[in-house]
């Protein structure tokens, strides 16, 4: 599951890392996002089949199929199950279409529930780098305007056992090695597969992250160290 991350490196640097020409591909002006949500435009790294160049663009979060009636259905559809894309019909023509995407996050939320309360942890990765989420996209055009609404889901997987007390699902993370075999090649079944769980950072942070209405670098900051160490006692000694 991913229903909440962070995109803080900037859109130059990001173009550095998957192989984005400036020159050829204009950069979007978007601001460090330390709590995108769905139904936000995001920076997504797209192929261009035409041309084969690598372009770094705003998206909608929340898939809208390209036969879907209106945009509203999108917000629901921000994860997609790797195990069944491939064969649901609501993203089974994206897939087919080969239109895949890397979602670059610096880190992702996830919740301990107890009771009623949650208690957020923010998870990168444990040498600093951003991550590569695995997505797909799509295009649909409103048939009143005209114009084309682009919008992309972000695949899921099965949790490690180090992330399973937070979520049983967790979102689809590339190794460094997968990204041009993910955008380029043939087939991608084989990508979707679970990151090893000693290469994140678990850091339990303020419930401030619990409402998308928050924003700012505080919101990735850990906990004091007696709220942090209560806070780790939620999940297994082994999990932070």
């Amino acid at each position: 599951m991913c229903g909440r991350f962070v995109q803080l490196t900037p859109p130059a640097a990001l173009a550095a890392l998957f192989g984005v020409d400036p020159a050829l591909s204009p950069l979007p002006n978007v601001p460090a996002r330390y709590n995108a949500a769905p139904t936000q435009d995001l920076m997504v790294v797209r192929r261009n089949p035409e041309t084969g160049r690598r372009h770094l663009d705003l998206l909608r979060w929340g898939l809208v199929p390209s036969f879907a009636k209106g945009p509203s259905g999108g917000a629901s559809l921000i994860n997609a199950r790797s195990e069944t894309v491939a064969d649901k019909p609501t993203f089974r023509a994206a897939w087919r279409a080969r239109r895949r995407c890397i979602v670059p996050a610096d880190a992702f939320y996830e919740w301990k529930a107890v009771d009623k309360w949650r208690q957020p942890f923010v998870i990168s990765r444990a040498d600093g780098s951003p991550m590569s989420f695995a997505g797909l996209w799509d295009g649909w055009k409103d048939p009143g305007t005209g114009q084309w609404l682009r919008t992309f889901t972000i695949l899921t997987c099965p949790a490690t056992e180090r992330l399973r007390p937070l979520h049983e699902r967790m979102p689809v993370i590339l190794p460094d090695t997968d990204i041009s075999a993910w955008l380029e090649g043939e087939e991608g079944a084989a990508l979707m597969r679970s990151y090893p769980g000693e290469g994140l950072r678990l850091t339990p942070v303020s419930t401030d992250v619990n409402s998308v209405r928050n924003e700012g670098p505080n919101l990735v900051e850990p906990l004091p160290p007696d709220e942090a160490a209560a806070a780790a006692a939620l999940l297994a000694p082994s999990a932070v």
